[in-house]
């Protein structure tokens, strides 16, 4: 695809798959978003993530402090978060607006990137809570995020899936 012509799609292109791969791409930055402030955290950039009030199940400082945030790749985690999203939005901006049927890989590998991302998450959360007793909150605002965006991808990628199969698309069905 001409480079003119996908900028015109991902940026004016009107079709119910590119709304719902902007919300992904929305969602994505802010799953990246909690990742930045939790990596300000535990580089001590800042010395303090505020917790909601009154609710005694979240505490970021000490979660993101505790052994379990800084287990993986000798890194903190937070910027594993960063790059994760940053991974999720590059695949749901790839490609135009008719990408399920010219290009069916591609909603595929981001549906299967962001059902790896539920399932990491929902680890991750149960890690959290075995050994802290607490859970960060700004982690499960990307976990939100993360489902959201499944749930918003399965239409793109059953698309894509009947592409591969060969099966008339609905949406292409309908209108003809």
């Amino acid at each position: 695809m001409e480079p003119q012509q996908l900028s015109q799609e991902l940026r004016q292109g009107k079709d119910p798959h590119m709304s719902r791969r902007r919300a992904i791409i929305g969602l994505s930055m802010l799953g990246g978003s909690m990742g930045q402030l939790v990596t300000l955290y535990q580089t001590g950039i800042i010395s303090h993530l505020p917790d909601p009030p009154g609710q005694q199940i979240f505490d970021a400082d000490r979660v993101d402090a505790s052994n379990y945030a800084y287990s993986r790749f000798d890194s903190p985690d937070g910027p594993i978060m960063v790059l994760t999203y940053a991974i999720t939005a590059w695949l749901a901006a790839a490609g135009g607006i008719n990408r399920a049927r010219t290009n069916p890989l591609l909603p595929i590998a981001m549906g299967i990137k962001i059902l790896v991302d539920c399932v990491t998450n929902l680890e991750l959360a149960r890690e959290e809570w075995s050994e802290n007793k607490a859970f960060c909150e700004y982690c499960q605002v990307a976990t939100v995020s993360s489902f959201a965006s499944l749930i918003l991808a399965a239409p793109e990628i059953m698309t894509a899936i009947r592409t591969l199969l060969g099966q008339r698309d609905e949406d292409t069905a309908d209108s003809k």
